[in-house]
C-alpha cells in the first residue's frame, strides 16, 4: 500500500514517518536495552541506597523523605531529558545532510511536517516505554507514593518533547555538527547535575536558587516529584507544564520552519 493510498483511507502522512523510526529500531534495540531497563535499577541501587544510607546517617531525611525517594523521580526526568537530546542532534543532522534520508522522504508525498510530525511522534513514544520502566523500577523501591504516580510516564513524555522539538529545529538548521558536543558539556551535563536532581533547592546558596529554578530541566523534576508524591501545588504546577509546553510549542514551529527551509526552498 502507498503513502498516497494511506492518506485516501484518511491515515495520516506522519505515521509513515513514524513507522520508519519504529523500524528501524526494532533491528537496534538491543543497543538501548541497558540504558532502558538497568540503568535505573543500577542508579537507584548506587544512589538511593548507596548515598542515600551516607545521606540518612548524618542528615537525615531530605525534603521530608528518603533520599531514594527523593532522587527516584528525578531521574525518570533526567532520563527523558537525555533520550529527547541523543534522538535529536547527531541524528536529524545525519538525516538532513550525511545520509540524506529526509530528502528521500520528501521526494515522496510526505511533506516536511509530516517528516516533523513522526519524528517527534517516535520520541515520545521511546520516551513513554521508558517512563513506563522507570516507573514500574520506582514503584518496586517503595518510590511512589500516590496513584499520580501513573502518570511519571506522561510526565516523562513532556519533558522528552519538549526538549526534542527544539533540539529537532536546531539540527535540521546548522551544517555541522561542531556544536552539539558543546550542547552536551555546558547544557546537558549541567542540567543533569543542578536541576535540583539530587539535593533540593534549598542546598543551594541563595543568589542561585532562582537560576535553578529557571533551568528547564528544574521544572520536569518538579512534575515528576508531584507526581510520585502526590503532591500538586497548584502555582507551581502551573508554572512548570507553562514552561515545558512552550518549550514544545516553539520547538515544534522552529522546526516546522527549518525542515521546509533546508529540505524544500
Amino acid at each position: 500500500m502507498s503513502v498516497s493510498d494511506d492518506v485516501g483511507l484518511g491515515w495520516p502522512r506522519w505515521r509513515r514517518s513514524w513507522w520508519y523510526h519504529a523500524t528501524y529500531y526494532a533491528q537496534t534495540w538491543r543497543g538501548s536495552v541497558a540504558s532502558t531497563v538497568l540503568f535505573p535499577i543500577f542508579y537507584l541501587v548506587a544512589l538511593g541506597v548507596g548515598v542515600g544510607h551516607l545521606v540518612a546517617k548524618h542528615h537525615g531525611l531530605v525534603d521530608g523523605q528518603t533520599y531514594l525517594h527523593f532522587i527516584a523521580p528525578s531521574l525518570l526526568a533526567t532520563t527523558t531529558m537525555q533520550l529527547g537530546e541523543s534522538e535529536s542532534l547527531w541524528p536529524v543532522l545525519a538525516a538532513v545532510k550525511w545520509v540524506r534520508s529526509y530528502h528521500a522522504a520528501v521526494a515522496s508525498p510526505l511533506e516536511p511536517r509530516d517528516i516533523l510530525v513522526g519524528k517527534l511522534s517516535w520520541v515520545t513514544t521511546r520516551a513513554f516505554g521508558t517512563g513506563v520502566v522507570y516507573t514500574i523500577v520506582i514503584a518496586a523501591f517503595g518510590g511512589l507514593q500516590s496513584w499520580w504516580g501513573l502518570t511519571l510516564p506522561l510526565i516523562g513524555v513532556l519533558i522528552t518533547l519538549a526538549f526534542a522539538a527544539p533540539f529537532v529545529a536546531y539540527a535540521a538548521a546548522v551544517q555541522s555538527d561542531a556544536s552539539f558536543v558543546a550542547i552536551y558539556r555546558f547544557a546537558i551535563i549541567p542540567m543533569f547535575l543542578f536541576s535540583a536532581t539530587f539535593y533540593p533547592v534549598s542546598a543551594y546558596p541563595g543568589y542561585l536558587r532562582p537560576l535553578v529554578q529557571f533551568v528547564p530541566l528544574y521544572h520536569g523534576v518538579a512534575l515528576a516529584r508531584s507526581a510520585a508524591f502526590g503532591h500538586w501545588p497548584l502555582l507551581a504546577t502551573v508554572g512548570h507544564l507553562t514552561v515545558l509546553g512552550s518549550m514544545s510549542v516553539v520547538g515544534f514551529l522552529w522546526g516546522r520552519w527549518s525542515l521546509q527551509r533546508r529540505l524544500v526552498d
